[in-house]
């Protein structure tokens, strides 16, 4: 009952007040009580009942029980502030499409970034996955997937290279600026009214493909993606990674016209892509798809990079059962289970790679010429991540090689210090280790020493503000990037939902 209240509290009092509440780039700075009562005092987080964006009974609930089986103050109050923090500060805008009264909508904002993410927005939204029942109320969490799936849909039917994207013109929101990208050269061209940044990364893609089956899997609602953008959506994905998959030579020399290039003006070579905005060469016939970016927006070194093919033949397998289900679209389906089947194989042949310390490992990215960059970055897909995307257990003898690999100093992205020790990723550079890296780790791990561990040092490294931070030093925890980045928040608060139900006894530890 008390959280159906808050909810029509919550609903009614926004309209009043929200133009009083304090921007949540500076409230997630300051510290507000009431404190945690454990050796961290951790600040309270969540904004004001009128200043949260939107509001679920049902995600309430699961923060009341699972909150109640956490022993530990300090990380019981770490998890009140994050799990709700894309509810609470990220929803920026709710409502229909112009031309359609029953096409809902969802622009979700990243964060500190006024822009909604393809990637993020689709894993903000899988935070809520465990709680995702049918639902054809507006106000529920099904009505939100539906929103993101929609607008998604219409961003990738408009520039389909591009990662992240300005407000739908419904809203009514000023299109954010980002001087960064003013300019970029980028072919296929775009519209900054409608595309934030077009940074052409396949993990994106992905997650159109990962948030449909979120929201399918857990409805069974098949008729939703019947209706509106979804299947031409669906095509234009298909059809950018066809055309990603041309490697650079022809047989008789010639270079291929590539389908899309990047160039940015800047000191930083992570921020554009070499050769005049094409890549490094990629050898053709390897049946894998190239990516220009990483998940981390930092442009790849070889294109073929492996965790997002991964992902993407995962997803594609998936969303190929719902396409299945949609009268007329037999084809479609039969091309998507294919290019799935197709993506495995190579990713066996091309992606796989023998290390004299640690075997068969996956390397990280390479060009089908014999180039390999072995490493991880924190950002999801990465191959810690495997098992946590689907396309493998954490038993897969490869992974495991690899998981050995990647969290060892091996790895040249493997941070550690006394604060904190977990893979970072060179969009933060050498000495900054992602908290998300140490989730992803308790996500993928039946080890009960090493998920404590994890804990541990993920409780006691958000410098008191009770925040889960995009990058930490590791040499000093108030060293931090990004005070609002609400997936890792919701992440962190997804995998201790996960910790309730299959852990339960980890979370009545003391992390004092």
């Amino acid at each position: 009952m008390f959280p159906t209240l808050l909810c029509l509290f919550a609903l009614l009092a926004s309209r009043v007040a929200a133009q009083n509440c304090t921007d949540y780039s500076v409230y997630s700075t300051q510290y507000h009580p009431p404190f945690s009562a454990g050796r961290y005092n951790l600040s309270y987080q969540r904004p004001p009942l009128n200043c949260r964006t939107f509001v679920s009974d049902v995600v309430e609930n699961t923060i009341f029980r699972t909150n109640h089986s956490i022993s530990d103050p300090d990380l019981s109050r770490l998890f009140v502030n994050a799990y709700p923090n894309t509810l609470d500060t990220a929803i920026k805008w709710k409502g229909y499409a112009a031309n359609n009264s029953k096409e809902e909508l969802t622009f979700v904002i990243t964060g500190d970034i006024n822009a909604m993410w393809l990637r993020d927005s689709a894993n903000q939204m899988q935070s809520y996955l465990p709680v995702l029942n049918a639902s054809s109320s507006n106000n529920s969490i099904a009505s939100l997937y539906r929103g993101v799936i929609n607008l998604q849909s219409r961003y990738l039917l408009t520039s389909p290279y591009c990662n992240s994207f300005q407000p739908p013109v419904e809203s009514n929101i000023p299109p954010a600026d980002n001087s960064a990208a003013a300019t970029d050269i980028v072919t296929p061209s775009y519209s900054n009214q409608s595309v934030f940044e077009c940074k052409y990364e396949l993990d994106s893609l992905a997650a159109f493909l990962e948030v449909s089956t979120d929201y399918y899997t857990a409805t069974g609602d098949v008729s939703f993606f019947g209706q509106f953008q979804w299947v031409p959506a669906v095509q234009q994905v298909l059809n950018v990674a066809n055309l990603m998959m041309i490697g650079t030579y022809n047989s008789d020399g010639s270079v291929n016209k590539p389908p899309y290039t990047f160039q940015r003006y800047t000191t930083r070579t992570t921020e554009t892509v070499a050769n005049n905005g094409v890549g490094e060469p990629t050898q053709s016939n390897t049946s894998l798809i190239r990516s220009a970016f990483r998940p981390s927006d930092d442009s790849t070194i070889y294109q073929l990079f492996i965790p997002a093919n991964m992902m993407f033949s995962r997803y594609l397998n998936s969303t190929a059962e719902i396409m299945s289900q949609l009268p007329g679209n037999d084809d479609l389906a039969s091309q998507m289970s294919d290019l799935s089947k197709s993506l495995r194989s190579a990713i066996s042949n091309y992606g796989v790679v023998d290390n004299p310390d640690y075997g068969s490992i996956y390397a990280y990215e390479v060009d089908g010429f014999g180039s390999e960059n072995l490493m991880d970055d924190a950002n999801i897909p990465s191959l810690l991540s495997v098992p946590f995307i689907g396309y493998s257990d954490n038993s897969d003898p490869v992974y495991t090689a690899t998981r050995k690999y990647i969290l060892s100093t091996d790895n040249p992205y493997y941070m550690h210090g006394p604060v904190i020790s977990a893979i970072g990723g060179p969009h933060d550079g050498p000495g900054y280790a992602w908290p998300m890296a140490s989730i992803v780790r308790i996500l993928t791990s039946d080890d009960d020493t090493e998920i404590t561990g994890e804990l541990r040092q993920l409780v006691s490294s958000t410098d008191g503000l009770g925040l889960i931070h995009e990058s930490i030093n590791t040499f000093n925890q108030s060293d931090w990037t990004r005070q609002w980045f609400s997936w890792v928040n919701g992440l962190f608060g997804q995998m201790i939902v996960d910790l309730a139900d299959r852990k339960p006894e980890v979370l009545q530890q003391s992390f004092q």
